[in-house]
């Protein structure tokens, strides 16, 4: 039986969303305990807290299915990380009384050249920026009607004077694979708490999130299992409430966290808030008519159909962050075959 089901309401709503939060708690939980336990083997799992709903929720679901004594949280701050972050993670893992460790990994970024490697490429066309200076970068957004995405860096002196310019090609890649490796030096870590514990790694990607490719390959993508991917935003609150996650966590808008500039996670990826593009991710899903969807949403007719092509262009270009590392010739070793 599906969580949600369109069938159920006489015309598109938010409503089609609506999940019966004890059912998906104790289905979601039951699942958590078949894949660490008995299929993956493992006697508990970790749950990299960042202090935003996603991992807030999922750390709460691993306490339910596995028990608190058998779940350890990594917080995993850097000199660009807000500090709230760091609080409302500690705040989580105390709520639901979970073991949980610091590990500062600004010394690695710098010994790996992460900071280094993102100024250099900004400086190219930004010559004077340094390290006392902030970044970000931002995306146009879908609802512009642009036929293909333009992005922006906006950098801040020190004295606050702020800048916005577009990027060459070049500049963006090398501030983005730079930048990626804030979320490759977490799941090392993440990992190197599993082994020595003999736990599995969760992820805490939900649905939006999974579909439209927002993760790091081998980043924050890479983990044993996923337990809210099959869940919109929108549920993930609602689970939120269900579970008792905090509520300054429930309220605090989606970031990123990622850049010494604040920024929201539409500014960077999606086209709308989260919201928003729930409605056009399940209308696209489910063949609603975008006029129903546009009226839920409160957009236009055109709005949709302009989201849902960019949903599907994401779709494209991130389809290789899904793909397993390929084989020439398949194997069959009969490992497959083992309960």
């Amino acid at each position: 039986m599906p969580l949600f089901d369109l069938t159920k309401a006489r015309e598109f709503s938010a409503e089609a969303m609506r999940l019966d939060t004890d059912v998906a708690v104790a289905r979601i939980a039951e699942g958590i305990r078949e894949q660490v336990q008995r299929r993956l083997r493992r006697r508990g799992a970790i749950v990299g807290l960042s202090g935003g709903i996603d991992s807030s929720v999922t750390a709460a679901l691993c306490v339910e299915a596995l028990g608190a004594a058998n779940v350890l949280a990594v917080l995993m701050p850097e000199k660009d990380s807000d500090p709230e972050s760091l609080r409302l993670g500690r705040l989580v893992a105390e709520t639901y009384g979970i073991r949980h460790v610091v590990e500062d990994i600004a010394p690695t970024l710098a010994a790996s050249g992460c900071y280094e490697r993102r100024d250099a490429a900004i400086r190219e066309i930004v010559p004077e920026y340094a390290a006392d200076w902030s970044c970000k970068v931002v995306l146009s957004n879908a609802l512009h009607g642009n036929s293909y995405s333009l992005t922006k860096l906006v950098v801040q002196s020190p004295s606050g004077e702020r800048r916005e310019m577009r990027m060459p090609l070049s500049v963006y890649q090398g501030i983005v694979a730079a930048t990626n490796m804030k979320q490759r030096t977490r799941k090392q870590l993440e990992y190197y708490h599993a082994d020595r514990l003999n736990y599995a790694v969760s992820g805490t990607p939900n649905r939006l999130e999974y579909d439209q490719g927002f993760f790091v390959k081998n980043g924050d993508g890479a983990a044993d299992f996923k337990p809210i991917a099959h869940l919109y935003k929108t549920q993930v609150y609602r689970l939120a409430e269900a579970l008792g996650v905090p509520a300054e966590i429930c309220s605090r808008p989606p970031t990123t966290d990622t850049w010494s500039l604040a920024q929201t996670q539409e500014e960077f990826y999606f086209a709308l808030p989260y919201q928003q593009m729930d409605l056009c991710l399940f209308g696209l899903d489910n063949g609603v008519p975008a006029a129903d969807v546009a009226r839920t949403a409160e957009l236009t007719e055109a709005q949709v159909l302009l989201v849902w092509k960019d949903i599907e262009a994401k779709r494209r270009a991130t389809r290789y962050l899904h793909e397993p590392p390929l084989l020439i010739e398949p194997l069959d070793d009969g490992r497959a075959l083992v309960a």
